[in-house]
């Protein structure tokens, strides 16, 4: 595993004997792999569909001023992680790669949305709308507006919209593919045994990917990297997902909060995908632990006071990178001139690495547990494994804490209610 994953903190008493429970989870995973019956597994040698993500990204480039993506949630929140590691929506400065511009649309919003269709140089946009199930009403409103301001201006949906969502299927409605098919719209079809949160090493995720340039392959050889100790057999004290997941399930009872805590920009939709993953696998019957997300150094100022001083109720993971030595440097008068001598010499990433290790090593020296995770670069094959390894972590605390981490039947609740008041209006 290129990935280091360290734990700061002393282990809970009940540490070893919930790590050996993570036994019996990982002889399923490796037991579903071989039959086929979880294709999440088999996503990392996948290359039967390589040729297809790459060609539909150079369609979506060429000629193209914007690409937006319509979807929300384990629709968007892949595809996000993986465009921002090219650059796409960089807090602070925006978007730092070569056109096209693009567009994630994940929430609904009418000023938002109405702003985005107004501006756009349609005739150089194109559209991507995504939805597993076909039937998500924010994905579907979207798609209609788009569609409506495109045919308004008498131009082709052939051209300027593509589609993923479900293969059809008798006797089950798939909104999206009725709509897009009607209009002889392109269509790539939604892995139906990978659910959304989960769909990141699909077409889902790598087709964003493949349009912002992204070695797609890396992607998911840094994934498969996460899942060979599984497959090869290892004990659970070295298989890095079976220690995260024992440490979160050994302490479910008194940490009730997990913060996820990354020190690198293009990290920052890592976390944010992080925490639907979580909550949505986790939350069932009582279950489950609540992800936060967080950025360093940043959200030291405005959160570490209450980690350190507040409730002794989080763990913490802390992902960093390697930033030492990059960045400008500081000359030495204005250091000086500053009160700081000592920053004469050094660049932004060396106090960026300062911050990473301090922040660690305070929570866990104010009794905090605390797990670190090191990459030693920021790019494809590191976040394909990182990617990776908290699915399977999330598959493995699922496993300990009795709960399917794979249906999501509140937020199901949810939808069918909003589409009731919908209608009643």
């Amino acid at each position: 595993m290129a990935l280091k994953q360290s734990i700061d903190q002393a282990r809970p008493d009940n540490f070893a004997a919930v790590l050996a429970r993570t036994g019996a989870a990982l002889a399923s995973l490796r037991a579903r792999y071989a039959d086929g019956t979880l294709p999440l597994l088999r996503l990392p040698e996948k290359r039967d569909d390589v040729a297809a993500i790459l060609g539909y990204a150079t369609l979506l480039r060429d000629g193209t001023s914007d690409v937006v993506f319509l979807g929300t949630g384990g629709s968007s929140l892949g595809g996000q992680t993986l465009a921002q590691l090219a650059g796409h929506a960089v807090p602070g400065v925006g978007t730092l790669r070569d056109p096209p511009r693009i567009h994630f649309m994940d929430n609904l919003d009418p000023d938002s949305y109405a702003a985005l269709l107004e501006r756009l140089p349609l005739k150089t946009s194109r559209f991507v709308a995504v939805s597993k199930s076909g039937g998500t009403g924010e994905t579907l409103m979207q798609t209609i507006a788009a569609l409506d301001a495109v045919k308004a201006i008498h131009l082709d949906p052939h051209e300027h919209f593509l589609g993923i969502t479900e293969p059809a299927k008798p006797g089950k409605a798939n909104g999206l593919r009725d709509l897009l098919s009607h209009h002889q719209i392109r269509m790539m079809d939604h892995d139906p045994g990978v659910g959304g949160r989960f769909s990141v090493l699909t077409n889902v995720g790598l087709l964003p990917a493949a349009v912002c340039g992204l070695d797609i392959g890396a992607i998911r050889a840094g994934a498969a990297d996460a899942l060979a100790p599984v497959l090869a057999n290892k004990q659970p004290n070295d298989v890095p997902a079976a220690v995260g997941a024992a440490l979160a399930a050994s302490l479910v009872a008194s940490k009730t909060i997990a913060v996820m805590m990354a020190y690198a920009d293009r990290l920052l939709m890592f976390t944010r995908w992080y925490v639907q993953l979580w909550a949505e696998s986790l939350g069932k019957n009582g279950q489950g632990t609540t992800p936060i997300g967080a950025l360093g150094p940043v959200d030291q100022h405005s959160q570490l006071q209450l980690y350190i001083a507040g409730p002794r109720d989080k763990l913490f993971t802390i992902v960093t990178a390697s930033p030492a030595g990059r960045g400008p440097r500081m000359s030495a008068d204005p250091a000086k001139l500053a009160g700081e001598p000592d920053f004469s010499g050094k660049t932004i990433g060396d106090l960026v690495a300062a911050q990473g290790r301090a922040t660690a090593e305070t929570l866990a020296k104010n009794g905090c547990p605390v797990r670190t995770i090191h990459l030693e670069r920021v790019d494809e094959r590191h976040l394909g494994e990182l990617l990776m390894h908290f699915m399977l972590e999330t598959i493995i605390t699922a496993h300990l804490l009795g709960v399917d981490p794979f249906d999501q039947p509140a937020v199901e609740e949810g939808k069918v209610l909003a589409k009731k008041y919908l209608t009643a209006r």
